[in-house]
């Protein structure tokens, strides 16, 4: 049931359905597809289609390839339709990205930071104030990815970094949380539970009911995804299984924990590993070389890693296990490694259907992605679209 009453509901309803389709199938489906998989008659896609058309959300082209009978056309983004921007803070840099209907990412900017908030926050303001002056009222929403748990109302605690409930929204001062007024919705979120949201939506946990995603950059966050959705918990801080005690560690974590398990994987681990100076947030490409070179380092990663992995396995039973960030490439050097330490630590009934592991379908780009979606699941929804005004007079 969508709860629609009216004609007009009902038209608005299959509006979002429509657009929403035509996202999550990468602006790639034929008029044709969509309206088959969204059962709907032929001549209401077409009207719907050309309303979308004239409100420049949607543009249309013709299909590659083209079978017998009519022409098909392949709906897409229009060149003067919504855009999500998207931006994912690292530990040492941003990236600032603007996002089509359909997922098209165009990067705009990648600009190393010092390290604290204002180095890091201030900046990317600045940035995303001048592309919300360039791009005008095409811009719906940003999207924000933090290397931290982040708590309702944007409040960001980065440990390793020395921040504690940062705002993000205060910081970003060009962007006023909210859609009213002339500020833009702002959605601020952990860098795994997006990247996990992405590889929900675009990579190899679509359609999985049940799954685990692990993102692996300095240190180790995880997240259980349901449904398509990543478990945010209470006060909206979830993704953080790097902060269990799962190897059996006592090592004291910038968090205030001792032997969290992100002690033991990530780049300061590998750093560590081969006796290199460790800690906080840079290192990355030192970490690359150590991946490449240290046979030792790797092996204790990937060991860790699955030990780990047992546990969540033991207590989610997930279908699937996913990686992403330095996760990707400790699990193709590794994976052998990986799953032997991971076997004797599994139950019986896991050991005899245990999960697929894979590395992410979308390697680093999943925070920035799922930065992108967080903003696109809010636009496209009835009340969403209601607010879209196409080109001004």
């Amino acid at each position: 049931m969508n709860g629609a009453t009216t004609s007009g509901e009902l038209r608005a309803h299959n509006r979002a359905r429509l657009l929403r389709a035509v996202h999550e199938g990468g602006a790639a489906l034929t008029r044709s597809q969509l309206t088959r998989d969204l059962g709907l008659a032929r001549g209401t896609a077409s009207v719907l289609v050309a309303g979308l058309v004239e409100d420049e959300l949607l543009h249309e082209e013709p299909a590659r390839e083209q079978g017998r009978g009519r022409p098909t056309q392949v709906p897409g983004p229009h060149p003067r339709g919504p855009v999500a921007l998207a931006a994912d803070v690292r530990e040492d840099a941003w990236e600032l990205a603007a996002c089509e209907l359909g997922g098209r990412v165009t990067v705009l900017a990648v600009r190393p930071h010092d390290g604290t908030p204002e180095g890091a926050l201030g900046t990317l303001g600045e940035a995303l104030a001048a592309e919300r002056a360039r791009l005008g009222h095409r811009v719906v929403g940003v999207g924000v990815a933090l290397a931290g748990p982040v708590r309702h109302g944007g409040l960001v605690d980065i440990a390793h970094l020395s921040w504690h409930a940062v705002n993000v929204p205060r910081l970003l001062t060009h962007l006023p949380a909210g859609a009213g007024g002339p500020g833009v919705p702002l959605f601020v979120g952990n860098d795994t539970a997006f990247a996990a949201l992405a590889e929900a939506r675009r990579g190899r946990l679509r359609g999985v009911r049940v799954g685990l995603h692990l993102h692996v950059d300095f240190d180790l966050g995880g997240v259980l995804v349901v449904d398509g959705r990543p478990l945010g918990g209470a006060a909206g801080s979830g993704a953080e299984f790097g902060h269990m005690p799962l190897t059996g560690g006592e090592r004291p974590c910038p968090c205030g924990a001792l032997g969290c398990w992100s002690t033991e994987v990530g780049a300061n681990a590998l750093l560590r590993h081969a006796g290199l100076a460790h800690g906080g947030g840079r290192g990355r490409e030192q970490a690359e070389r150590v991946l490449a070179t240290s046979r030792q380092a790797v092996a204790a990663g990937a060991r860790a890693l699955g030990r780990g992995i047992a546990a969540l396995v033991n207590a989610h039973d997930p279908e699937a296990v996913t990686l992403s960030g330095h996760g990707v490439e400790l699990y193709e050097r590794a994976g052998e490694t990986l799953r032997a330490a991971a076997e004797p630590y599994l139950m019986a009934i896991r050991r005899e259907t245990p999960p697929r592991i894979e590395g992410s379908a979308l390697g680093w780009r999943g925070a920035l992605l799922g930065a992108m979606e967080s903003v696109f699941d809010a636009f496209l929804t009835p009340e969403g679209l209601g607010g879209w005004r196409g080109s001004p007079p």
